[in-house]
């Protein structure tokens, strides 16, 4: 029981074919898995209609979402790339974060929390009370992660989080195979970073699912 809303395939900087990483999140006992590739302004008319064709594995595997995580837009045009995924058939979409790991522009995450098209905060670093704050307003899940480096701030999302009552999932943020995880391996994440059993339990095994019911 698992459904990972973060990961990424050959069609950006992964290393598995959308099938391949499907396959492998199926074998890790996954309900459903998000293909959410890197897109900016220049890629993105590329990459959304090369994962919509991984729909084609909910056939065989286990229901494959086609999404984006968008990466390093500059915040003033963070809307304009967003409604283009969409329109081009996006059904989840990711914001990457401002994490502590990468220089990504200040103002990235209040743009994210501030869009209410935008499902996924990943990895937020030091998130903000205000940027917390119009996550919730929005629906704007909050991602503790369990990939290495953007993890490392990973207890004051969830103090953050936990003060505003935001919803928080934990993804893989996966690029290889060994940053799959199953379930177990969620559950360590989420008390690693601070959670409790109740909360870990949603974060793992409730929200996630929510989330992916409003998708159609």
């Amino acid at each position: 029981m698992r459904i990972d809303l973060h990961t990424h395939s050959i069609l950006s900087d992964g290393e598995l074919t959308p099938a391949e990483l499907v396959r492998r999140a199926m074998v890790l006992d996954h309900d459903a898995i998000a293909i959410t590739d890197h897109v900016d302004m220049t890629n993105v008319d590329i990459v959304v209609p090369a994962i919509l064709k991984a729909i084609e594995l909910n056939d065989d595997y286990i229901r494959t979402i086609p999404g984006v995580e968008i990466t390093h837009v500059p915040p003033k045009q963070m809307n304009k790339v967003i409604r283009r995924a969409k329109e081009l058939g996006a059904q989840l979409i990711v914001v990457h974060g401002e994490t502590l790991s990468e220089p990504v522009i200040k103002g990235t995450n209040l743009a994210a929390a501030m869009n209410p098209d935008v499902d996924v905060l990943a990895h937020p670093g030091l998130i903000t009370d205000e940027e917390m704050q119009n996550a919730v307003n929005n629906d704007v899940l909050i991602e503790v992660t369990g990939r290495a480096w953007h993890n490392m701030t990973n207890g004051h999302v969830v103090a953050t989080a936990r003060r505003f009552g935001a919803k928080m999932v934990i993804n893989s943020d996966t690029h290889s195979p060994g940053n799959l995880m199953d379930e177990a391996t969620a559950m360590k994440v989420a008390l690693g970073a601070g959670m409790t059993e109740k909360e870990a339990n949603e974060a793992v095994r409730v929200t996630p699912f929510e989330a992916i019911k409003k998708i159609r």
